[in-house]
Parts: structure tokens; C-alpha cells; sequence
């Protein structure tokens, strides 16, 4: 399904490596931008055996709601001539049946979605494109205004889910996209954040929930360093 999924051990190994040949270390400071889902606080815990806790910048679906302001603040407890590194991306559950878009839940006898957040949004995407139900505006109202961004970033998206031979395996994929977009942003505008010749990393993919039993993994999309007035440093290759 993700072919170049790498378990979360792995991918800590080939990542930490790499940028240990670009200074990072223990004064490196990690942020994610992960879906609020339980399941993914794995990822985080694995991460923090190299690099201590983690700040979160994420919400619903793994989009960087926190925004400008988070990475502001973020940037803000990078030790002194330390580095940065952030890890992005929407999830899907893989269930121990092979199923796309389920997990098995610790203490749950039935499958649970995974994400839900993702496929509520799907789903009122699809009825969106074929007419069924008018676009959801921005919510004003704070109890519940992720879920309509998550629905309107995922709308531009429609046709490709519409065509896609599982829409569950390419509904990551696709928030992804908007993801990167939206880090993409961020980062040029608060880069200059990170203090002194502090670097930023951005590693940005897929997180694949599995039974507890077993490893998660991430498929990594995309990988590199940029410094801190957001030119490109390096392009790495996991």
C-alpha cells in the first residue's frame, strides 16, 4: 500500500543520522504538526529518546493549526546555537485484517476510523462535489472550528478522491498536500525566528497506525533543511 513506509524506529535511526552530519544534536529542539489522535503521541515519544519532548504545533487531522504564532514561540526554546526540526502529516490506520482506514484501538473489541477527523471531512467533501450538500463555511464558533477547516482544505482535493482507486489510501496523501502547503507558509514567514545560523528541518509524510502489537510507520514525502531566512540548505533522502 505505502511501499516506502520506514517502522518508527528506522526512520528515528536514518533521520537523527542525517542530521547529525549538520550539527544537530542535543541542542536541537523538535516540533510536530500531528493529528490530536492518541495513537500518534508513539511517533512523538520515539523522536524524544533522541531529542527530549517534543512542542506541539498540530490539531485535527495533523494540520498545523497553532500557525505562525506556535513557530514563533517554538523557535523561542531552541537552546542557544541550537537547531530546529519539524515533523508533519496526516495519519491512516491499517487494522489487523489489512484495512485501510481502521486501527485497533487498545481495550476496543471493534475497529475504530482512523482518522476520523480525515474521513469526516472526506465524506463531506464527496457529497460537496456531487451536489448533495453545500461547502461548509469557516466555523466562528470555537467548539468545533478545526473540523470545518479540515472540510475546506480537503475541498480542492474532491475530484482527485473522487477518482482514486481507494480513497481511504489516498486520503492521506491528499491532506498531505494541503499540509505542506499551509508549513510551506509558515515557515517563510517565521523563519527568522530561529536565532543565530539555526537551522530548520522539516520532515513531512504519512504516520501509519497499526495494532499495538506491532510497529507503527511513517512514509516519509519529504526531507530537508532550510536555514533560517528559509533558503534550502539541503535536500535529504530517507
Amino acid at each position: 500500500m505505502y511501499p516506502k513506509a520506514l517502522p518508527n524506529s528506522e526512520l528515528v535511526e536514518k533521520v537523527s543520522s542525517a542530521l547529525s552530519k549538520y550539527g544537530y544534536g542535543p541542542k536541537s529542539l523538535v516540533a510536530t504538526s500531528l493529528c490530536c489522535d492518541e495513537v500518534n503521541r508513539v511517533l512523538e515519544k520515539d523522536f524524544a529518546t533522541v531529542y527530549g519532548d517534543t512542542f506541539s504545533m498540530g490539531g485535527l487531522a495533523g494540520f498545523p493549526f497553532g500557525g505562525v504564532t506556535s513557530f514563533g514561540a517554538f523557535a523561542s526554546h531552541i537552546p542557544d546555537g541550537g537547531d530546529c526540526l519539524v515533523i508533519y502529516g496526516p495519519h491512516v490506520g491499517i487494522d489487523k485484517d489489512g484495512t485501510v482506514g481502521k486501527v485497533n484501538r487498545k481495550g476496543i473489541a471493534l475497529t475504530n476510523t482512523c482518522c476520523g477527523s480525515a474521513c469526516a471531512a472526506a465524506g463531506h467533501v464527496a457529497c460537496a462535489v456531487k451536489g448533495e450538500v453545500t461547502p461548509q463555511s469557516i466555523s466562528t464558533d470555537v467548539i468545533d472550528a478545526q473540523q470545518t477547516f479540515v472540510n475546506n482544505l480537503l475541498l480542492p482535493y474532491g475530484e482527485r478522491l473522487g477518482k482514486a482507486d481507494d480513497v481511504m489510501a489516498e486520503l492521506p496523501l491528499a491532506l498531505f498536500d494541503a499540509q505542506k502547503a499551509i508549513i510551506d507558509q509558515i515557515i517563510a514567514k517565521g523563519c527568522q525566528a530561529v536565532g543565530g545560523s539555526g537551522k530548520i528541518a522539516l520532515l513531512g509524510g504519512v504516520q501509519i497506525n497499526t495494532p499495538e502489537e506491532e510497529s507503527d510507520y511513517f512514509l516519509p514525502l519529504t526531507f530537508e533543511i532550510r536555514t533560517n531566512k528559509n533558503e534550502k540548505l539541503a535536500d535529504l533522502s530517507l
